[in-house]
């Protein structure tokens, strides 16, 4: 099936801010060729069931939120979906160890994990808790970055939101991370014969998992755009050599600071290592009232941060990531699907969606701090602001 992408412009979209504030960070990317490949998104129905257990940030709901919000738009249809598998124990073991496979294995299927376990492989902590079906659904994320990568070398744009899993090791859980998929998406990718990938990472937290995971590996180049003094505390300096590149930013990163990273850093060093393929994790705790972050960024402005790495036209996986404000994910990640798949995002939600978005609730964020427009929209008003001169040196420290 093929389809033709066409970008709303600045001036239709500018009108989508919920205060009224005009937004000239929304698109001024433009494509109307036709026949192109048909987006897909990937995801399962098994990501309903209920993950994380009682006090963690990841209790609330998230995955299916965004795909019963996308089908309500009619975004999502049997046309542009794909489920995902959970990939087999021999496909984990190309990049996890047997030993810690085989430990979270067993420690879901009995459901209990020893101390010496627990300690060795960081599983069953308050960081990542053991709960039933942690062992399938951690491996279902990797199963649909594999297919994710498969789809994008079919030509398709993929977007995987389950996808995201940045922090996992290869011999141990870490940051709510069991497995590491987007290692698996990159990993597809060379193994297919792509010379070079880029991975970015546009999480609130240091991509450290793949960073490591890569960090020899000449035909990868990693970007992690993340806040600086938060939790992993890594990802403070750059190697350029090893193509590992960090740009730790300053507390409140407004729209007009990551436009600038953009255009001066992340796109500049896709030339510059001459990418042929992309993998890209939104994570949606950069944006502004998340709990675990001081960013301030807008959706329209991570919107337009990925329509301008789609539009270098490579093979290209997008994957979620963090994010523990439910209405601002779901918002986030619904309307990144609709961009992709070239929707028109409404000025106002449908009533079934406002009553989707009221329907949610987060310990961690205050009834005061939860702001009106996140039941009825679903674009945010931008956050433009001054470009400080430490984003300014972070961007140009950015070269091979």
């Amino acid at each position: 099936m093929e389809y033709s992408r066409s970008i709303q412009s600045p001036e239709r979209l500018s009108t989508f801010g919920h205060k009224g504030v005009q937004n000239s960070l929304t698109v001024s990317l433009v494509d109307t060729r036709p026949g192109l490949p048909l987006p897909i998104f990937v995801g399962s129905e098994a990501f309903r069931r209920a993950a994380f257990g009682a006090n963690h940030p990841l209790r609330i709901i998230r995955h299916s939120a965004v795909m019963d919000l996308a089908r309500m738009l009619g975004w999502l249809s049997d046309d542009n979906f794909r489920p995902c598998e959970p990939a087999s124990i021999e496909r984990l073991l190309e990049f996890h160890d047997r030993a810690y496979v085989k430990a979270l294995q067993h420690a879901d299927a009995s459901g209990r994990v020893k101390h010496e376990i627990r300690d060795l492989y960081q599983i069953g902590t308050l960081e990542n808790p053991l709960f039933e079906g942690v062992f399938d659904r951690a491996a279902r994320t990797v199963g649909g970055s594999i297919l994710a990568a498969e789809l994008a070398l079919e030509g398709h744009t993929v977007f995987h939101p389950s996808g995201g899993t940045h922090h996992g090791r290869a011999d141990r859980a870490c940051g709510f991370c069991y497995f590491n998929d987007p290692v698996f998406a990159i990993k597809t990718f060379l193994d297919a014969g792509v010379e070079q990938v880029y991975y970015v990472d546009l999480d609130a937290h240091h991509g450290d998992g793949v960073e490591i995971a890569f960090f020899d590996e000449p035909r990868v180049t990693t970007l992690s755009v993340h806040e600086d003094y938060r939790w992993p505390y890594s990802g403070t300096t750059s190697y350029p050599k090893e193509k590992a590149f960090n740009i730790p930013v300053p507390k409140g990163l407004n729209d007009s600071e990551l436009e600038h990273i953009m255009e001066h850093a992340v796109l500049p060093l896709a030339a510059g290592v001459r990418a042929e393929a992309l993998v890209v994790c939104c994570g949606a705790d950069c944006l502004e009232g998340d709990p675990l972050s001081t960013m301030i960024l807008s959706n329209v402005a991570l919107w337009r941060a990925v329509d301008q790495l789609v539009a270098l036209e490579l093979p290209t996986v997008i994957v979620g990531g963090g994010g523990y404000n439910p209405w601002t994910v779901t918002r986030y990640w619904t309307g990144l699907w609709g961009r992709l798949s070239a929707q028109e995002i409404p000025g106002k939600l449908p009533q079934p969606a406002i009553d989707l978005l009221h329907s949610m609730e987060c310990d961690l964020v205050d009834e005061e701090d939860v702001d009106d427009s996140w039941f009825d929209t679903i674009a945010d008003s931008p956050n433009p602001g001054p470009v400080r001169q430490s984003i300014a040196s972070l961007a140009a420290g950015i070269a091979l």
